[in-house]
């Protein structure tokens, strides 16, 4: 499922692309089809995400909510249009360029109470100039719950997804099974501002990167990583590899139905 910076990536590409200007709307799909008809020649307002959820506004009541969920996709081209190929839930056709979604979890227009409504429900998100990270750290410091698994709760923290998790982690040398009421609060306050930072640089870059310069294949010599991720990372799908700081091989196992990947040696507990 994509992490938090893919979706903020789509909403600042579409507010690039299609903010500001009438556009068409239509669900070649038809399962989209009623709600795009009210929205088709309106005026994009502005498009946003909070953690996996992206928002596209065109009045106040007026809002079309996407989560791409495991397998929805959004494809953004110059115009002129093509046939729809495969099952678009949702065409956008600007001035210069038109988008296709497809395979969502969710698409559907929403009224502004209704979106109220659910970003009250979501934690708050490490990309967002808005989040207020002591909500999340109120719920963590009262759990039981594993800050592996409070990490990936929506309600506690907004974005974060098994890749963060892992490497956040890491990172910090916090075993992942550490009851969130374990926690320290400088700890928290590390893994939210480091958070912060390996997001933000997610949306520019466009994928993961997580491994500090010391720990570079250019400064070890060792192989890139080479998978469809892309991007450097201590341990996230390691398993039985090397830590890339001490050796040790990386561990896995099952929480919650997601793997989990630390360094016993590194994250001790």
């Amino acid at each position: 499922m994509p992490e938090g910076h893919t979706l903020h990536r789509l909403a600042g590409l579409h507010h690039e692309l299609f903010a500001g200007r009438r556009v068409r709307v239509a669900s070649p799909q038809g399962r989209f089809a009623t709600s795009a008809s009210l929205l088709d020649g309106s005026v994009l307002e502005r498009a946003e995400a909070h953690g996996k959820h992206l928002f596209h506004h065109y009045g106040p009541d007026r809002v079309v909510h996407v989560h791409l969920g495991l397998y929805g996709t959004f494809s953004q081209s110059e115009l002129p249009v093509t046939e729809p190929r495969g099952q678009v839930r949702m065409r956008i056709v600007g001035e210069t360029h038109w988008a296709d979604l497809r395979g969502p979890t969710a698409c559907e227009l929403l009224t502004g109470e209704e979106v109220a409504a659910l970003r009250a429900r979501l934690g708050p998100d490490p990309l967002r100039a808005d989040a207020d990270p002591e909500r999340a750290w109120a719920r963590i410091s009262r759990s039981r719950s594993s800050i592996a698994a409070l990490l990936m709760d929506q309600e506690v923290l907004a974005g974060v997804g098994n890749v963060y998790r892992a490497e956040v982690l890491f990172r910090h040398g916090i075993p992942p099974r550490t009851p969130g009421r374990e926690l320290a609060r400088e700890q928290w306050e590390l893994i939210w501002a480091d958070l912060v930072e390996l997001m933000a640089d997610g949306v520019r870059v466009g994928r993961i990167d997580t491994v500090r310069p010391e720990h570079t294949p250019e400064a070890t010599g060792r192989p890139p990583r080479q998978d469809r991720h892309g991007g450097e990372v201590y341990v996230y799908r390691r398993a039985g590899m090397p830590c890339l700081v001490c050796g040790t091989p990386v561990a896995t196992a099952d929480l919650a139905g997601r793997k989990l990947y630390w360094c016993p040696t590194c994250q001790p507990g």
